[in-house]
């Protein structure tokens, strides 16, 4: 990678880690103002799909799909750092225990996304400790995407079954796991199903070096 490529690598991530940052302190506004507790339960799972789908996932893969830059961006970041971002699903598997022992979610929900979380976490972590290796990452990535539709599957079904535990999540800082976490990663997960199926976003492969401007 050279002197230029990097640059604009540090450009792009800056750019990225700018909307990131706007958008996680969005959902601690909406949390800490109770404008999701102030929402009615019925209609909280139709936004959370919403925020889940529509933006938090939708629009990356679109801005994805259509940029060059961004794409190719995408390829310099590379699997790996994709795949570590993943480990902060372990802290959001500890955080679904520790509701659940409080009796803040319901207990199927604490089952489904704490055991998924904790198990996605713990094979980014050793996917990314190991040597790059097309097949682990693919196994991490179906298996990481699987817990991500169980989990956000089981928790509208509790909303919609009007169970009242199900008021934990919309506080912080619960609320920053569907809100931000979710879609995000849900999005990378996409982002690097493309990657293998191009063959790209490994050290050996990455074959441009254009990024964002």
């Amino acid at each position: 990678m050279n002197r230029e490529t990097k640059v604009r690598k540090r450009h792009g991530t800056r750019v990225l880690l700018g909307a990131l940052a706007l958008w996680g302190l969005a959902v601690v506004a909406a949390a800490e103002t109770g404008a999701f507790s102030a929402t009615y339960p019925l209609l909280l799972a139709p936004i959370i799909a919403l925020g889940i789908v529509a933006l938090g996932i939708v629009a990356p893969v679109i801005v994805y799909a259509m940029s060059k830059g961004f794409r190719t961006y995408i390829e310099i970041v590379g699997l790996r750092p994709l795949t570590t971002f993943h480990i902060w699903r372990i802290g959001a598997a500890l955080l679904f225990f520790w509701y659940g022992a409080h009796d803040l979610l319901p207990p199927i929900f604490v089952r489904i996304a704490g055991w998924g979380d904790l198990v996605a976490g713990l094979l980014a972590l050793g996917v990314t400790l190991l040597p790059e290796n097309r097949a682990r990452y693919l196994v991490f990535e179906i298996f990481g995407f699987a817990d991500f539709v169980a989990a956000v599957g089981t928790g509208l079904t509790m909303f919609i079954l009007h169970d009242p535990r199900m008021a934990g999540i919309q506080t912080l800082p619960m609320a920053l796991i569907p809100f931000y976490g979710v879609g995000i990663s849900g999005a990378s997960h996409i982002m690097a199903f493309d990657l293998l199926r191009r063959r790209v976003g490994m050290k050996h492969n990455v074959k441009s070096n254009a990024v964002p401007a």
